[in-house]
């Protein structure tokens, strides 16, 4: 599905950026992983590695300019192109919307929308430059389309992904270039381990038994992060060409549309 396409894959130092890159080297793709984490990032590489795919990690910081031109170029020096870029990276700070701070409020726009904005125009301009187009996969969150209590910060900035997706899709369609994103809920990853810990802290438990019940309804289990990866991988190839602009759930049935 990805045979020979080199992918960007952002956050890639754990959980649900971990799970991507190794469902997009799964289906061929050689994999250039990258996150504040360079010790995480050089775990997944080694991680694909074993498999006898291809996997280079990178040091990078998503609201940095030079660190994003940085990753592109070490993809073009490493595989000599890029096909496809995941916006995986982003971050959550629980707390109620009357106590929630205005750099917390801005700390996430700052990665979870101006980073990913960015990661975007630069993968884009390359694609254009290159006249390769391309596929952008955008991370959002089922909370984007609804909305959860004491995450007011993130919520906006998962809408204003989704809604960016959109806006990315129609604008760079002239130049080959697909922008999807997909929005996941109750994935088995440590962002979701530091909700519970949010609620244990305020209301008591183990978070490590609060986190067993925040799963999808129709499903007795958590999501795993390469499930969602799969789902990526798709987008990411030339089967999704028809599919445009689009922010698919990926929640097991929770968000109804």
């Amino acid at each position: 599905m990805l045979q020979d396409k080199v992918i960007v894959v952002t956050g890639a130092g754990r959980g649900m950026g971990r799970g991507i890159a190794q469902a997009c080297a799964e289906t061929g793709a050689a994999v250039v992983v990258g996150d504040v984490d360079f010790g995480g990032v050089q775990e997944t590489a080694a991680l694909i590695s074993q498999t006898g795919q291809r996997a280079l990690p990178v040091l990078l910081n998503v609201v940095q300019q030079e660190s994003v031109e940085n990753t592109i170029e070490r993809a073009l020096e490493t595989f000599g192109r890029l096909d496809g870029w995941v916006n995986n990276a982003g971050i959550v700070k629980m707390d109620s919307a009357l106590d929630t701070t205005m750099p917390t409020w801005d700390w996430h726009f700052q990665v979870n929308v101006s980073g990913l904005f960015l990661c975007c125009q630069l993968a884009a301009k390359q694609m254009i430059a290159a006249r390769t187009g391309g596929a952008i996969v955008n991370i959002a969150s089922n909370a984007g389309k609804v909305g959860y209590n004491n995450m007011a910060a993130y919520n906006a900035s998962k809408a204003a992904v989704i809604n960016l997706t959109r806006a990315l899709s129609a604008e760079w369609a002239q130049h080959n270039i697909n922008v999807n994103a997909v929005c996941p809920g109750g994935v088995n990853t440590p962002m979701l381990l530091g909700v519970a810990e949010f609620y244990s802290a305020r209301f008591g438990g183990d978070p490590h038994e609060m986190v067993k019940d925040i799963k999808p309804k129709q499903m007795d289990r958590h999501i795993e992060p390469i499930e969602v990866g799969r789902v990526v991988a798709f987008l990411l190839s030339d089967d999704a060409h028809i599919i445009r602009g689009q922010s698919i759930n990926v929640d097991g049935g929770d968000t109804p549309y």
